[in-house]
């Protein structure tokens, strides 16, 4: 049986477990990682600078640059472009904004943590991008919705070269996550 098959069996409270456990599994490898990959947990530490001048221009500011790229993709392509089997709809239109915003967190730290704290620090800004975007399998097999994703892989993860700092790239996933999820959420 294919994902998006199995996944349209699931009721929308399995549908939000299976997520949350996707990131709390993703949490679980990466700190495995850094213990197995670091000498010390100093050295993990090391990537959380709480500069709240940087978290706020470059956290929010490449945010609303990926958030301005989605918005004019959207206005370009047709919607069909970016059904990724109704999985993000399921997760957001009928779903209360403290939820939205309290998964979008999640989802921002756990696959920071894993992608840009540890798989990027260790193996490199290339691999833990495409690995970032491989993960997004349902979006494989719309063209428009895999670009995207890989170019806003490679961006988190170019920013991440550049400060070395996750509460940056933490600040900008979750940002990007939650405005566009608060648009499918009130979208008509």
């Amino acid at each position: 049986m294919k994902q998006d098959e199995i996944i349209k069996q699931l009721s929308d409270k399995e549908l939000r477990y299976q997520l949350v456990f996707s990131q709390i599994l993703f949490l679980v490898i990466s700190i495995v990682l850094s213990l197995i990959l670091f000498p010390s947990w100093k050295v993990w530490l090391d990537y959380f600078d709480a500069n709240v001048n940087e978290i706020l221009l470059i956290g929010f500011g490449s945010a609303f640059i990926v958030i301005v790229f989605d918005i004019i993709l959207m206005s370009v392509f047709p919607n069909e472009s970016f059904d990724d089997g109704g999985i993000n709809k399921r997760i957001f239109k009928k779903q209360p904004i403290l939820f939205i915003i309290g998964f979008t967190l999640l989802v921002a730290i756990c696959e920071e943590l894993l992608f840009r704290g540890t798989i990027q620090t260790t193996f490199g800004y290339v691999f833990a991008s495409l690995l970032f975007a491989l993960v997004h399998i349902r979006y494989l097999k719309k063209t428009v919705l895999f670009l995207s994703i890989v170019l806003v892989s490679f961006f988190i993860g170019w920013i991440f070269e550049r400060t070395e700092n996750l509460l940056i790239t933490i600040t900008a996933h979750f940002i990007i996550d939650l405005v566009l999820g608060l648009i499918i959420r009130f979208k008509k």
